[in-house]
């Protein structure tokens, strides 16, 4: 299922539910059941609460082992959200760092497109990216980076999952030196949801007075917050 119908199918939930059934336990048994596969679910139900009960090695055993009918999409980003990404990969970009890349779809995307830009990948647990892409694991709120070591900075569906927003954010305008961009739903709380979500940022304010920066865009797409940041020029 694309991010698209994704989205909509969350809108109808989120919204159009009376919020007394819509977060209630039962309600959402089957939705979960069916969203992974029948397996853990009532751990997965509780994950708001076991995030803040696990260590960090509980934390990424966790996100190692599940397999969910999302884990399946090859990215999370719309196609809309490829297209910006893309459009801002052609002015003068010659590094890019991809913070939570999962699989490495979209920087795979990027390297068809513009084979000349080195990209790097880092991500909480271990992955396999495409060939000539480099990787390292690392925590997003940590990264083993010098100091704008990167012409662009991606964070695409990744700053839901960690409630240290702030030091994740710190840490992706410490390595980037041209611009940062921040992709994330569009997304009111509810303890049930579908995604291991930790944040929620239902408002477009919850999301540029967390990032902080004096020259931004910040734009819903498709359902997205797509947060487009540009580091200062110093004269």
């Amino acid at each position: 299922m694309n991010r698209k119908w994704t989205n909509i199918i969350r809108f109808l939930m989120d919204e159009c539910v009376p919020p007394i059934i819509r977060d209630n336990k039962w309600f959402m048994y089957p939705f979960y059941y069916w969203a992974y596969r029948g397996k853990h679910v009532t751990t997965l139900m509780d994950f708001k609460q076991k995030y803040f009960e696990w260590d960090p090695a509980q934390l990424q055993q966790f996100y190692e082992k599940i397999h969910s009918i999302s884990s399946d999409r090859q990215t999370d980003v719309s196609a809309n959200g490829i297209r910006i990404i893309m459009d801002h990969c052609s002015e003068q970009v010659e590094s890019v760092l991809d913070v939570g890349c999962g699989k490495g779809h979209l920087l795979g995307l990027i390297k068809q497109a513009y084979p000349g830009i080195e990209l790097h990948g880092a991500d909480f647990v271990t992955r396999k990216l495409p060939e000539n892409i480099s990787f390292v694991m690392a925590e997003a709120t940590c990264l083993p980076f010098a100091d704008k070591a990167f012409d662009l900075v991606l964070c695409t569906h990744t700053i839901e999952h960690i409630y240290k927003a702030r030091e994740l954010v710190k840490e992706l305008k410490r390595v980037a030196r041209k611009k940062i961009i921040i992709i994330t739903p569009k997304q009111r709380y509810f303890y049930y949801t579908l995604d291991e979500h930790i944040l929620f940022f239902p408002q477009k304010e919850l999301l540029t007075n967390l990032v902080e920066m004096e020259k931004y865009d910040c734009s819903n797409i498709e359902g997205d917050w797509v947060y487009i940041g540009y580091m200062p020029v110093k004269s």
